[in-house]
């Protein structure tokens, strides 16, 4: 399925600001929070795909390269897999955009006690990889390259300066919750930290390469095997590739997604491919042995004496294998007869002489449809 245009996801235009792209991003998260539309898979979907946009929108180089290159341009840096996350945590990652509204928490009253206290699996990342037809019919390794981030190797993850450590939030005390008071003083509301976003520590002095945030970016090359019969769009996995895990948790995993390079000469119907092969009219009258493209090469195959335009014949066995039981489908020859726009004067002769012997009892379905005209115009009209 064809992805939408960013910035019709989030309703900006091109040359909107990164403060316009935060508020709108804001406004539709809360539209389609799924808190606010349980059980509606439609929502949570656009949910989803808010939260796409506006990590490409709000990073300056993915939406260069984005307004440059549209999604093409962003094979291969790194993108969180969104459909595959749950909508949890993707209220996580950007919660940040919420701060003075009182978080995602606060606004659909989750207070999520303890949000960072435990481990937490890293995020799915998601890149593509072109395959040909050939890639296809008998399965191969492509070698991926994606960028992703990774823990620093300075600071070790912790986000500290070396020899430093995180000290205790002057706000929630530790605690990583803050208390408020309700309307005359009735009831109190509990809710994440602002300051340390519920981790009860904040980063006083920040380690130099990764800034406090424990993570760096980081290039990375890998091989993947592709098995033989996978469709465009399908999705192959390779598990422990994708973004770490926080306090200890495990990383996430990459989903590489097919994307199938067009062939010159074939087109693929499901597990078959269609080829379409040009013959003269008098091969088509005569019958003859023409030449068909596969996937191995040209091969040979004989057409029968009259032979009609857009006739379709199959070779069994030609086709691509499927994914799961490995039977390969077939390959449909489609003809085309092609008329000359040109004739020597020889050839004109002798066409002319070939037609004055044509006789419509030899030619059903020209008689058939002739006949069908006088009855529905009527004759001498």
């Amino acid at each position: 399925m064809a992805k939408r245009d960013y910035y019709e996801v989030l309703g900006v235009g091109k040359s909107a600001s990164g403060d316009d792209i935060k508020r709108s991003y804001r406004r539709m998260a809360m539209k389609y929070h799924p808190d606010k539309n349980p059980g509606n898979a439609e929502a949570e979907a656009k949910f989803k795909e808010c939260a796409e946009a506006y990590e490409v929108l709000s990073d300056p180089d993915k939406r260069a390269r984005y307004d440059q290159f549209g999604h093409d341009g962003l094979r291969g840096v790194g993108m969180r897999d969104y459909s595959h996350m749950r909508w949890q945590d993707i209220s996580s990652i950007f919660e940040d955009v919420f701060e003075g509204f009182g978080g995602f928490g606060d606004i659909f009253g989750m207070g999520r006690r303890g949000r960072h206290a435990g481990p937490a699996r890293g995020y799915d990342l998601e890149t593509t990889v072109e395959l040909s037809l050939e890639d296809i019919s008998g399965g191969t390794e492509k070698t991926i390259e994606f960028t992703r981030q990774d823990t620093c190797g300075s600071c070790s993850g912790s986000g500290s300066a070396k020899g430093r450590v995180p000290g205790r939030c002057p706000t929630c005390g530790g605690s990583g919750q803050v208390q408020r008071t309700g309307l005359g003083g009735f009831f109190q509301m509990v809710s994440t930290c602002p300051k340390c976003r519920g981790a009860g520590k904040i980063i006083t002095n920040p380690c130099r390469k990764c800034r406090g945030t424990g993570l760096v970016s980081a290039k990375r090359t890998l091989s993947v095997k592709i098995p033989a019969g996978v469709h465009e769009g399908q999705g192959i996995r390779v598990a422990g590739e994708g973004e770490p895990g926080r306090n200890g948790g495990p990383r996430g995993d990459l989903y590489c997604y097919v994307r199938v390079k067009a062939h010159p000469f074939l087109m693929r119907d499901g597990n078959d491919l269609v080829s379409t092969v040009p013959v003269s009219f008098t091969q088509a009258a005569l019958g003859a042995t023409i030449e068909v493209p596969s996937l191995d090469g040209m091969r040979e195959f004989k057409i029968p004496p009259g032979t009609q335009h857009g006739s379709t014949f199959r070779i069994k066995g030609q086709g691509l294998p499927d994914l799961r039981t490995g039977r390969r489908g077939d390959e449909l020859v489609r003809i085309v007869v092609e008329i000359p726009k040109r004739l020597s004067g020889e050839q004109e002769r002798l066409l002319r002489a070939f037609a004055e012997t044509e006789d419509s009892g030899v030619m059903p379905e020209s008689s058939g449809f002739f006949e069908k005209l006088k009855k529905h115009f009527g004759e001498g009209r």
